[in-house]
């Protein structure tokens, strides 16, 4: 049985880890993260969209809504939003 990420605050800010790097494909997006050699996989073009939006979205809710993801759609970003944090693929932003 594979274990869920817990969920993280969408409410606050987020960003990519500064060690990952984005390889658009046709499915998506590869990530990967140079300084734990973990690679994942991102399977819906939206979610490479919410990744991207991270950097400059005021919240990881936002970077939801800027790529079109609906409120019932929410719970499915924010598991895989949850699941990249998890693997240190993406951590939350600090405050300027």
């Amino acid at each position: 049985m594979t274990a869920i990420a817990p969920p993280i605050d969408l409410d606050r800010a987020w960003d990519l880890h500064p060690q990952v790097s984005v390889r658009p494909e046709p499915f998506g997006a590869l990530l990967y993260h140079f300084g734990t050699r973990k690679l994942s996989f991102l399977k819906d073009p939206r979610l490479l969209t919410t990744v991207r939006a991270l950097a400059t979205a005021p919240t990881a809710r936002a970077a939801c809504s800027a790529a079109g993801v609906t409120d019932g759609e929410l719970p499915r970003f924010g598991a895989a939003l949850a699941e990249l944090a998890r693997s240190s693929m993406m951590v939350e932003r600090s405050a300027p």
